[in-house]
This record gives structure tokens, sequence and C-alpha cells, in this order.
């Protein structure tokens, strides 16, 4: 397979491309974006998450027992059998309402 002229030479000019004398220069842009946008963004995003948590009450949501949610065909095969894997008694009701333990 033989290339013409002009596609050596366009061969040639991509390929000193790829070479350039500023080798490193991606890199200093990225390390420059790192430090000026997300560092920044994270520490807003850390500020924004604080104040979210300063705000919110710690007291449970009213507890409503609507009949299609927490059906229990069987017990679960494990502790009282109430109670799923990654219950969490703060946040997760039982059937019959949120547990009685405050902290």
């Amino acid at each position: 397979m033989s290339l013409s002229p002009a596609a050596l030479a366009a061969r040639r000019v991509f390929a000193a491309a790829a070479h350039s004398s500023h080798e490193g220069g991606g890199s200093r842009t990225w390390k420059i974006l790192s430090f000026v946008l997300a560092m920044p963004g994270v520490g807003v995003c850390m500020a924004n998450a604080y104040m979210k948590m300063q705000a919110h009450s710690h007291e449970p949501p009213e507890f409503v027992q609507y009949p299609h949610l927490r059906i229990r065909t069987k017990r679960f095969p494990w502790g009282d059998g109430n109670h799923s894997l990654f219950h969490n008694p703060h946040t997760n009701a039982l059937p019959d309402g949120f547990e009685g333990h405050d902290h």
C-alpha cells in the first residue's frame, strides 16, 4: 500500500504535533483547574450540607399507617423477624409505627 506524497506529509505533520515541545501542558491545565474550580466546589458543597444539617429538625415524621406499606407476608429470617436487614430505628418505621428510642 503506497501513500500519496500529500498523505505522507500530513502524516508527518500529525506525528510532529503529537510530540510537541509543550510536554506536560495538559497536566498543568488540569492542575490549575483542580485548584481553581474543584476544591472551591467541594468546599461550597460541604458548607451547603453543613447548613442544611443545622437547619434540619431531628424529629421523625408523623407516622401514617397506610395499608399498602410495610406488608409482612412472612417474618425476616434474622433477629426478631420484624426488622429489615438494614433497619434504622430513627428513619425506618415498623408496621405499627416508629420505635420509641430517643438518642
